[in-house]
């Protein structure tokens, strides 16, 4: 199928490339205006009891967490009459403004010390912008600008969620760019090394060029339908510039080893597009069925992801196998011109280090694999003490705005009044409000509770120490039914003692049905989200990995190691991550970042679906190319041999380059970019290294002829279903039993 393709191609060459250049205009002109498309959050279960005490809070009292901070700082004590009058008309002045839901103030609340700092110079406004995230994000733009710098006297800083989105969005955009400026002269020097030739290094790039605003285009198509998270603009356009490059790396490679060996240019696309080209396509699969895994999750935040992964790899595949041909056709025996350096003839297999490294790996199996394994081991140990977190202000810079607002909102005001639990009792009718004095008594007694306001008063200690206070602090529906409750902590929300606090005020009996939202119990959900979810994503991967790579070879062990490698692999990647960005270790490697002692928690599931992708994508390069060896010789070991020294320099060349591309992500500004970049790089260097030029070998070579086998039921499916690039016999699978490799029995 994909010979007749290429020769469709090659025949309306001219045509593809028209069409091709029409799409990129397109995609530059609607992609362009991506940007203002994106969305702001989606880290929370949309279906948890957090969220729909949330919905209830904005819809029903048209209240909620305060999502606007205002710090608020004096030369005089806050106290000072002047400082006060300026505070509070600040405070009126904000509560006028167009979407404002509530404000208070430590002017306007009666000066409650938990808005006080305690040296006595700073003060807080709280205030919460209504709407969407989307809504709130766009007001938040218009609206802080207004309230940050010197006014009548006072020093107004400006933070909360809401700037904290505004200041992720315009950091990731920042970051992109840096990015793209980082990765583009790198590349070109890289493939400039590996092909030697002006010409074939920019075919790569040729079609990365494509690929891009091609991203841009799938990104802005999706935002029509759904939302998505603008941090997928930066994995997504790392993701297909990386693909697009290794596809195209793969074919280039084999159509310029066609030529040398005597095919004119028609055949040798063919041949390229028959092997890698089939090869790119199952790759492509793959990857997209690792990201599929994604869509079981409640996030948005994950599922945009799996939403523009999946179109971003799809674009990627069909510009290495529609537009590459045509271009091929076009350049011919060109691909080799302005050479740096008099490119040699296609080595014999049996040359090369590639060669010398598999030949050693299978003649000591076991000590050299034995020692990657013990090596990736001691990588995983970091692993095994992982804490998760949600992302709050500390993942931007240490140098930004809102991150400095929070810093000394955590460091003068430990009440945590701007991030308080809220109890909603949805149901409580107008006559048992009074039935919450007890309910709200019992709440203050619970560990690390500083204080609880309800329709009935303040409590603190066990103790009504006030008496219930202005509008802001009614706490009642305006109509119908409904109450809440206001817990404030002394506690990190995604610490165990915050989350041990949801679980307590959760337990807590209560007069009527409660549902208990605030930063603690979002975390709560969205971590309870992820373990159910989790188990469910693992088996779509597995599973439909599984019968993919028994199809491509018809064996049953194959799959099974190539899943439990990819396992070892990851872990060990997460190992690392932790070691760097929850204990702190190593900061000079990734640059400034504030390390919580956590890892956010929706990260790894993100980095797992990806990397498990490009590590099966590395999987089937090399596994195809042993298979075509199998095929043509029937010898196990001198196949392995064969088929690592053939794309050994192949895919260290491609997972150098991919490598690079998530590894410039680590210049972002933004803590979590800088974790998946990491990551992302670590994972598929040690997957094309450790994993693909000793491990893969070196159990080939102890399983034997047990490689290929299969029992009989399934050899038959395969025989009927299986996919297979060459019409050639299949040999028989043979027992493991001893080969000579290099003149000595091994």
């Amino acid at each position: 199928m994909l010979t007749r393709w290429a020769a469709l191609v090659v025949r309306r060459r001219l045509l593809v490339l028209l069409c091709t250049l029409g799409f990129v205009v397109l995609a530059g002109a609607l992609g362009g205006g991506v940007l203002n498309r994106l969305s702001a959050g989606g880290y929370d279960d949309s279906s948890s009891s957090s969220a729909e005490a949330s919905a209830i809070l904005a819809e029903r009292f048209g209240s909620g967490e305060a999502n606007l901070v205002l710090l608020v700082s004096s030369g005089a004590s806050v106290d000072d009459p002047a400082t006060a009058a300026a505070a509070t008309s600040l405070s009126e002045r904000l509560g006028r403004e167009q979407d404002v839901a509530w404000v208070t103030s430590y002017w306007t609340a009666g000066r409650p010390a938990a808005l006080r700092a305690g040296d006595g110079r700073q003060a807080l406004v709280l205030a919460r912008i209504a709407g969407t995230e989307d809504e709130v994000l766009k007001r938040v733009k218009t609206l802080a600008p207004d309230y940050r710098g010197d006014i009548d006297g006072l020093r107004v800083s400006v933070g909360g969620s809401a700037q904290v989105a505004d200041e992720l969005n315009e950091q990731t955009a920042k970051d992109l760019a840096k990015a793209e400026a980082i990765i583009g002269p790198i590349t070109l020097v890289v493939l400039l090394i590996v092909f030697g030739s002006l010409v074939a290094a920019a075919l790569p790039l040729a079609i990365a060029a494509v690929a891009i605003p091609g991203t841009f285009l799938v990104l802005w198509l999706l935002t029509q339908a759904t939302d998505v998270s603008f941090l997928a603009l930066n994995m997504t356009t790392g993701l297909g510039l990386g693909l697009a490059i290794d596809y195209s790396l793969l074919i280039v490679s084999r159509y310029r080893d066609e030529l040398a060996l005597g095919q004119d240019v028609s055949g040798a696309i063919g041949t390229a597009m028959r092997t890698a080209g089939r090869t790119v396509l199952f790759s492509a699969v793959t990857v997209a069925i690792a990201l599929v895994g994604l869509l079981v999750f409640p996030l948005y935040f994950l599922r945009s992801f799996a939403y523009a992964g999946i179109g971003v790899t799809v674009l990627a595949a069909a510009t290495a196998l529609i537009v590459l041909p045509a271009l091929l056709a076009y350049i011919g025996h060109r691909v080799d011109r302005f050479r740096l350096w008099r490119r040699r003839s296609v080595r014999p297999v049996e040359s090369g280090c590639w060669h010398r490294l598999a030949t050693l790996v299978s003649r000591r199996p076991m000590l050299t694999g034995g020692f990657v394994v013990v090596l990736l081991l001691l990588l995983v140990t970091p692993f095994f003490h992982i804490k998760f977190g949600l992302a709050d202000d500390r993942v931007l810079p240490p140098s930004a705005p809102a991150h400095q607002v929070s810093d000394a909102i955590r460091a003068q005001f430990p009440a945590r009044e701007a991030d308080p639990l809220l109890v909603v009792a949805p149901d409580l009718p107008a006559t048992g409000v009074q039935t919450l004095d007890g309910y709200a008594t019992e709440l203050s007694r619970l560990p690390h509770v500083a204080r609880v306001d309800a329709p009935t008063g303040s409590y603190a200690g066990g103790v009504r120490v006030a008496e219930p206070s202005g509008p802001s602090q009614a706490f009642t529906a305006p109509r119908g039914t409904g109450a809440y409750l206001s817990v404030l902590s002394t506690v990190e929300p995604y610490s165990d003692d915050g989350r041990a606090l949801v679980r307590q005020v959760r337990d807590l009996p209560a007069p009527s049905q409660v549902l208990v939202t605030g930063s603690a119990a979002r975390f709560v959900d969205t971590m309870s989200a992820l373990k159910e979810r989790m188990p469910y994503a693992i088996a779509i991967i597995v599973v439909t990995t599984l019968i993919l790579l028994f199809l491509l070879s018809g064996s049953l062990l194959m799959p099974i190691k190539a899943i439990v490698l990819n396992m070892l692999s990851l872990t060990a990647t997460f190992g690392a991550m932790v070691y760097v960005f929850q204990d702190g270790h190593l900061g000079w490697l990734v640059g400034d970042f504030t390390a919580t002692g956590t890892i956010i928690a929706t990260v790894p599931v993100l980095a797992f679906c990806i990397a498990f992708g490009l590590s099966m994508d590395y999987e089937v390069f090399l596994f195809s190319r042993i298979h075509e060896e199998y095929l043509a010789t029937g010898d196990n070991t001198r196949s392995v041999i064969a088929g690592v020294a053939r794309t050994g320099r192949l895919i260290t060349a491609a997972a150098l380059l991919v490598a690079m591309v998530f590894a410039s992500f680590v210049s972002s500004g933004v803590t979590y970019v800088k974790l998946l970049g990491l990551g992302m790089a670590l994972a598929v260097l040690m997957d094309a290294t450790l994993i693909r030029g000793v491990l893969v070998p070196a159990l080939m070579r102890l399983a034997g002829g047990y490689n290929w086998w299969a029992p009989a039921p399934l050899r038959r499916i395969h025989a009927r279903f299986g996919i297979s690039e060459t019409a050639s016999p299949r040999v028989a699978p043979k027992p493991a039993e001893p080969v000579r490799v290099g003149g000595a029995a091994s």
